[in-house]
């Protein structure tokens, strides 16, 4: 007994023999490498599951075509016969969604703006106040511009109105 060491940690590996017909084939190792893929318990579950996921998601798959195509072949003559109902009032509620959308849109346009403007009087500067300050000066510039110009040619186009019209 003293002769035997504990096999701690040490796997064992099972005798093979050298002697017969397949001494010179691989079955030992395949059959080892075989046993050494062999998947443990919680692998073996998650398998099953995954299996029994998948045939239940496909059973439904097909329960669900298979009311779809009943669906369309019992349905199809009743909304044939009602469609000159269906093709106005699917009409007017496409309006009335698209207007009730486009009121919002310009609800929220309009608020938008507001509070834009609210921030750009109150001296905020939200963003883009300096394009709207570029484009008053230049308008502002302008205006004199045409305002000087008049009162340099205002006098001429006035006698030349009353060289075509001597009574006015």
């Amino acid at each position: 007994m003293a002769d035997q060491q504990p096999n701690y940690g040490r796997q064992q590996r099972p005798p093979t023999r050298s002697s017969g017909f397949n001494s010179n084939m691989t079955t030992p190792s395949f059959l080892r490498k075989l046993q050494e893929h062999v998947p443990n318990s919680t692998q073996l579950v998650g398998f099953l599951t995954l299996i029994i996921s998948g045939g239940i998601l496909l059973l439904l798959t097909g329960l669900t075509l298979t009311a779809i195509i009943l669906g369309l072949i019992f349905f199809t003559p009743l909304v044939l016969i009602s469609s000159p109902i269906w093709v106005p009032v699917g009409t007017v509620l496409f309006i009335a969604i698209a207007g009730f959308l486009s009121v919002c849109g310009f609800g929220v346009a309009t608020l938008a703006f507001l509070s834009w403007l609210y921030r750009y009087i109150r001296g905020l500067h939200p963003p883009g106040s300096d394009r709207v300050d570029y484009a008053r000066s230049r308008i502002a510039d302008t205006a004199s511009h045409v305002k000087d110009y008049a009162r340099e040619y205002g006098g001429y186009l006035h006698n030349k109105v009353k060289d075509a019209a001597p009574g006015a």
